[in-house]
């Protein structure tokens, strides 16, 4: 049979390359060497445009040769880092035209032509949490508060300090209560408290006091601009914020200062709040600990509060903020909301737009609130929603919430096995919507290996910090333990390609089950680190939101990180109570059915007046 053009352009060049390699026999326990700087050995010459006749297409593996000699014994040892199988010869012929038909796809990175690709430029695709085909709730721009009964102003500055968004912007529209006065409160018990929590980077304390008297100004003159005017409120330390440093809580980024706001940062701004702190995260988002230590939760001083939203949890729950902006890309909203006892918001992907923060992981990442108080939470969103050119997932979508809309006859989903295994406040919770009128349904999904889809948040962390990791810049991290960023960043070079499209694919098929599951039932109430549940709703876009629902007792400090024998975690005796709390999970883009249900369950549970002891 005739050979094409291109096949025997490929033939011919892998013939003399399968030469080469056969020079080279019992090459599979031999190192790879340097590449030979002759070019007239190289085999690509028999495919140069001089020898073949015009109009031949270009082939595969015809390329100039490029980067450091092979052997099959290379590919043999790589195989075992993806679990493939090769035959001798399938070892030979990859070994042998590695140098002609694939090294070259890395020129990107190694040059000749190398092209930078700046923090701001996204991947080309995209992912879409919508399912095609499946119908939407109908939502309308709809915003009701919750109308409480009007309450007198504390005497106390530490009873004012703890209370909610909701209660803190009613005194301050009614103007029992200035902005300046509340903002000197929470910057004095940073100041204070933060020695103890290590949860304050930068303490911005000239811009609070400007920002709240100018609030105070635009009170008085009848410019209210809603909730969250005159608000003091704290940055997860990945958001920038110009003129102030913003150091993702890593030492290679302790000196960073940007040139303009977060589009976060910027929506509350023109909402009127101020900002008081940047708050420390895990670094590069990444559990709790950050250059300048470990953030400790307020309610237990020998545990980590838990990441990456470490600072966020801990302030808020210690009640030196207002509120605070979280963000998540795996549990870093839903993991400290638990620890610390506060209310998490995770939006729906693409609801708020990163323009301006750290990326982790462009098809997971989401910015959300942190609150001591349900209606907070919806009070926050409110403001910060939104798209922005600058993030190309970002869409435009309404917030549906109404705090007086009856939740009676609302579908609650639950897992029976799960909640058979969950602590007695996680089985109350499910007992209290029952009790306000909710119908509860089992569900079921599939038990498929939903940890296989980190091989994306792996991929894509790798990719956002290729840089800091080829340069070594990552071996300045604090924590160098097998599972902290810098060794999972160096691993996730040998995650195959074929494998993340794979990955990709998977991740379609469970957002097709939750679809199913969501035909099934209006939102799901779940054990908040069930792993199964976190996992696949981080990967599907759906909004959570985390409430304190009850206390538990613990006999050994919990951490984030891989235990470790030789650093034993502090054990308790007796046992020590702690807040626990429970997720609901949501339809895309319906957060406030989770408001509504939330608010409810909060008034259910009792347990929100509760403070850490010593703040």
């Amino acid at each position: 049979m005739r050979k094409s053009r291109r096949e025997f352009l490929t033939d011919t060049s892998l013939g003399v390359l399968a030469t080469l390699a056969a020079g080279r026999a019992g090459a599979a326990n031999t190192p790879d060497v340097p590449a030979s700087p002759n070019a007239s050995s190289s085999p690509n010459a028999l495919a140069s445009p001089a020898n073949v006749p015009p109009g031949t297409p270009s082939a595969f593996a015809t390329a100039p040769p490029a980067g450091p000699e092979v052997s099959p014994g290379t590919f043999a040892a790589a195989e075992k880092l993806v679990r493939v199988k090769m035959s001798d010869s399938d070892l030979k012929q990859a070994a042998g035209s590695w140098r002609v038909a694939m090294a070259s796809l890395y020129e990107r990175r190694t040059g000749p032509k190398k092209m930078p690709l700046e923090e701001s430029v996204a991947p080309g695709s995209r992912w879409n949490p919508r399912i095609a085909g499946v119908r939407q709730p109908e939502l309308q721009r709809n915003f009701v508060r919750f109308e409480s009964s009007a309450e007198a102003l504390p005497q106390r500055d530490e009873d004012i300090a703890f209370a909610s968004v909701a209660q803190l912007s009613r005194w301050i529209e009614q103007r029992q209560l200035t902005s300046q006065r509340l903002t000197q409160i929470y910057l004095e018990r940073l100041q204070r408290f933060d020695p103890r929590l290590k949860c304050v980077i930068t303490l911005t304390a000239d811009l609070a006091r400007a920002q709240a008297k100018q609030a105070d100004a635009e009170i008085a003159a009848g410019k209210y601009r809603g909730a969250l005017h005159g608000i003091p409120w704290g940055a997860k330390d990945l958001l920038d914020t110009a003129g102030i440093r913003t150091t993702y809580g890593a030492e290679p980024f302790k000196d960073r200062v940007p040139a303009a706001d977060a589009f976060v940062v910027k929506r509350l701004h023109e909402a009127g709040a101020v900002l008081v702190a940047k708050l420390s995260l895990g670094a590069l988002a990444l559990n709790d600990v950050w250059f300048g230590g470990q953030t400790v939760n307020p309610w237990l001083l020998e545990e980590g509060a838990s990441g990456s939203s470490a600072g966020p949890g801990a302030a808020t729950a210690a009640g030196l903020v207002g509120f605070a902006i979280g963000s998540e890309t795996g549990g870093s909203i839903v993991s400290p909301s638990m620890r610390c006892g506060v209310n998490g918001l995770r939006p729906t992907f693409g609801r708020v737009a990163r323009t301006g923060a750290m990326t982790l992981c462009w098809s997971l990442d989401k910015l959300g609130p942190m609150t001591r108080g349900v209606e907070d939470t919806m009070l926050v969103l409110q403001a910060i929603s939104g798209p922005d050119a600058g993030d190309v997932d970002s869409v435009a979508s309404d917030l549906d919430y109404d705090a007086r809309a009856s939740i009676k006859g609302l579908r609650v989903g639950y897992f029976p096995a799960w909640m058979s295994e969950a602590t007695a406040v996680d089985r109350a919770a499910l007992d209290a919507a029952k009790k306000l009128g909710l119908e509860a349904v089992e569900v079921s999904i599939p038990d498929w290996p939903y940890d296989s889809l980190d091989l994306i948040l792996f991929a894509e962390a790798a990719a956002s910090f290729e840089d800091l990791t080829l340069s070594g810049g990552v071996d300045k991290l604090k924590m160098q333990v097998p599972d902290a960023w810098p060794n999972i960043f160096r691993q996730s070079r040998f995650l195959s390609a074929v494998d993340y499209v794979q990955t990709d694919r998977m991740r379609r098929k469970v957002a097709i089950e939750m679809a199913r599951v969501f035909s099934q039932v209006d939102l799901l109430l779940v054990p908040s680190l069930r792993d199964e549940m976190l996992t696949i709703t981080n990967f599907t876009g759906h909004p959570s939101l985390t409430i304190r629902a009850g206390f538990v007792e613990v006999s050994e400090a919990r951490s984030d990180w891989a235990p470790d024998p030789h650093h034993p975690l502090p054990k308790f005796n007796p046992p020590r109570r702690v807040p626990h709390g429970v997720t609901l999970i949501g339809r895309l883009f319906d957060e406030g059915t989770l408001g509504r249900v939330g608010l409810a369950l909060e008034r259910a549970f009792g347990v929100v007046t509760s403070r850490p002891p010593g703040f």
